[in-house]
């Protein structure tokens, strides 16, 4: 076979110039299926942020805050080691899922697939047409007719592109803030309107232009497959043993016998290349730029119906089964992957559960050392009380329970935190040097919210060295 072709990208030609790939419009049942879980998943990402839960903004991504809301469970700086690990989980998943069944993440979940299949490409096919009237609508000059489809096109995706650069700002700064904004008006929030234009910009580029270069030039997990692939993944395969045979594949001739003739099932009618949204050949066997969307699953049976072939000839199968005719297994890669996310599940499930509400830091305030206040030794720290909650806590205030003192906080002795907020200060801590184990002796203080405990924290104290 010619490997010619994986010495370029499909969608740049001998000249290195863009090749514009005019996809034929799919139909069929994979594509029925990926319909389904396309509008399903469009209206959970533009419903997500308006949901809450226990007054958290179900998914939220606040990277200029730093807090993050996933699930409706709130992380904040101090919880960022939750967070990586719950990145981790996602490699290690995505990982295993590669390893098991490709590349399938890009054709059925991936964001940019969903909007650029499912979206822009629809209401392409509904402006200029199927393939045919794509190409004729290119070429021709700019008369009245496609002056008209290009501004209407252009005016709609650049409106679904402003409405999809709202939303992302939900997930940024919160749907609370995104509706306030609105509400105030875009003068009031220049800067803001600013970004989200800028991020409109991008998003027109990405579906009005660059497209299906997005999969095959940007995005990693095209290079990652290559890494992660093996002839035991389920992938998008073209059956080349079946289609070929002996003497290759071939148009159909009336009254052949192609058993006979050695011909393969395929009869190279391109309807599977034509159909393809990065431009490639399936038959060219495993590729970076496949997406496996299913499109030359559903053209290809389509064919095969017609001219009265059995279905299958492109199909989800691994590259062991199409030449050895072995089933799936779960290999030692796999259950290796997969004891590895049980493990980072334990521990992020552990960790979770382990998590408090209200986070408190009491730290001795740098450069001082004690002082001595009457017969008592005293030290000054700070605190911060940081409140993850949607509640507010007013009744706020430090109990030293272990060894016997007193705590005097600068300012009011008893504070409020607001929700999801925080407050900070400073405190001084007076022991008696008889409670004293040396000089340097560890503390425990409580934190309260009225008559509730909602936080305790350690620290380290400083008497004489005379009271070892």
């Amino acid at each position: 076979m010619d490997e010619g072709f994986r010495d370029k990208i499909g969608t740049i030609n001998d000249e290195g110039k863009r090749s514009w790939v005019y996809p034929k419009k799919p139909s069929g049942k994979f594509y029925e299926k990926r319909k389904i879980v396309s509008y399903f998943l469009l209206a959970f990402l533009f419903i997500a942020p308006f949901i809450k839960i226990n007054g958290n903004q179900f998914l939220m991504f606040n990277v200029l805050e730093r807090r993050f809301n996933i699930f409706g469970f709130p992380f904040w700086p101090q919880d960022f080691h939750l967070f990586v690990i719950s990145m981790i989980i996602g490699v290690v998943f995505v990982a295993l899922f590669t390893v098991a069944f490709g590349r399938l993440f890009c054709g059925w979940v991936c964001p940019q697939t969903i909007f650029m299949e499912m979206v822009f490409r629809r209401i392409e096919y509904w402006i200029d047409g199927d393939r045919p009237a794509q190409m004729k609508l290119d070429k021709m000059e700019w008369n009245a007719e496609k002056i008209r489809k290009r501004l209407l096109k252009w005016f709609i995706f650049f409106i679904i592109s402003f409405a999809i650069a709202n939303i992302f700002l939900a997930y940024l700064v919160g749907s609370d803030k995104l509706i306030q904004m609105v509400q105030d008006g875009p003068a009031a929030h220049l800067g803001n309107l600013i970004a989200l234009l800028i991020f409109t910009a991008v998003f027109y580029f990405v579906f009005a232009w660059f497209r299906e270069q997005v999969c095959i030039i940007a995005c990693p997990y095209g290079r990652l497959q290559g890494v992660l692939l093996d002839n035991k993944s389920i992938i998008v395969a073209y059956d080349h043993e079946r289609g070929e045979r002996i003497a290759g594949r071939g148009r159909i001739v009336k009254n052949e016998d192609r058993l006979l003739s050695g011909k393969g099932d395929c009869i190279d009618c391109k309807l599977c290349v034509h159909v393809c949204p990065t431009g490639i050949d399936i038959r060219n066997g495993t590729q970076l730029e496949c997406t496996n969307c299913t499109a030359c699953i559903d053209e290809c049976n389509t064919v095969m119906d017609k001219v009265g072939f059995p279905k299958g000839l492109i199909r989800y199968a691994s590259e062991d089964e199409i030449t050895k005719k072995e089933k799936f297994a779960f290999t030692a890669r796999m259950k290796g992957y997969t004891a590895v996310l049980v493990i980072l599940l334990g521990v992020f499930t552990g960790m979770l559960f382990l998590r408090n509400d209200v986070e408190a830091t009491v730290l001795r305030l740098p450069g001082q050392l004690y002082q001595h206040k009457g017969d008592n030794i005293s030290n000054v720290f700070t605190y911060k009380v940081v409140n993850k909650t949607t509640k507010q806590f007013n009744d706020v205030y430090f109990k030293l329970v272990k060894p016997q003192g007193n705590v005097k906080i600068v300012g009011k002795a008893r504070f409020k935190v607001p929700k999801e907020g925080m407050a900070q200060g400073t405190l001084f801590v007076e022991i008696n040097p008889a409670f004293l184990k040396g000089d340097k002796t560890k503390i425990t203080l409580e934190v309260y919210d009225g008559e509730r405990l909602i936080e305790t924290e350690t620290t380290n104290f400083l008497g004489p060295r005379s009271f070892n």
